[in-house]
């Protein structure tokens, strides 16, 4: 069986053809590979959105381990600020979690902003940094988790461990 050259291009086409199909699947032709990320930026975590929300997007990295005592630099990314009076985001931090520096900040109407928040651990454990953003009206509340440590979080029990006659444990919990 002889291959023709005629064949044997038109078989390279398709292959060609055939690789390019994936690429293009979400109708964004090398927007993927547009532009090169450095692995700080690659490493930012994109905040969960609701239909309802602000419109704001938040993308987030913590860029120290936290420690009990120390600052741990917080770097947040907002996008899409369409109002053009801008938007307004406030922060609050759960028990055990110092704010250290301005709990409020103004974004203007661009692309995108950059802000560094620095929290302070005061207790190993897990706590959350609140970060609330208003646009146009809207609110979008936003946790982002700051764990301190090896230690897991710990459930309070509202109830008592009891055993049945077969032997199984169970929790006895009052009637609210």
């Amino acid at each position: 069986m002889s291959i023709r050259p005629r064949s044997m291009i038109s078989l390279a086409w398709l292959a060609i053809a055939g690789f390019s199909v994936p690429a293009l699947a979400d109708g964004m032709p090398g927007a993927r590979h547009a532009k090169s990320t450095s692995h700080r930026e690659a490493s930012m975590t994109a905040a969960a959105r609701k239909p309802n929300d602000s419109g704001v997007t938040l993308r987030f990295r913590l860029d120290a381990v936290p420690q009990v005592g120390r600052g741990t630099p917080v770097v947040l990314e907002f996008g899409d600020v369409t109002d053009p009076d801008g938007a307004t985001v406030r922060f609050t931090a759960d028990a055990g979690l110092k704010i250290s520096g301005s709990d409020t900040l103004a974004l203007p109407m661009a692309g995108r902003t950059s802000a560094t928040v620095t929290v302070v651990s005061e207790q190993e454990g897990l706590a959350y940094l609140n970060v609330f953003i208003t646009q146009k009206g809207a609110m979008s509340a936003i946790s982002i988790p700051i764990q301190t440590g090896a230690a897991a979080p710990v459930l309070k029990s509202s109830g008592e461990l009891k055993s049945t006659p077969d032997g199984e444990n169970i929790i006895t919990m009052p009637a609210k």
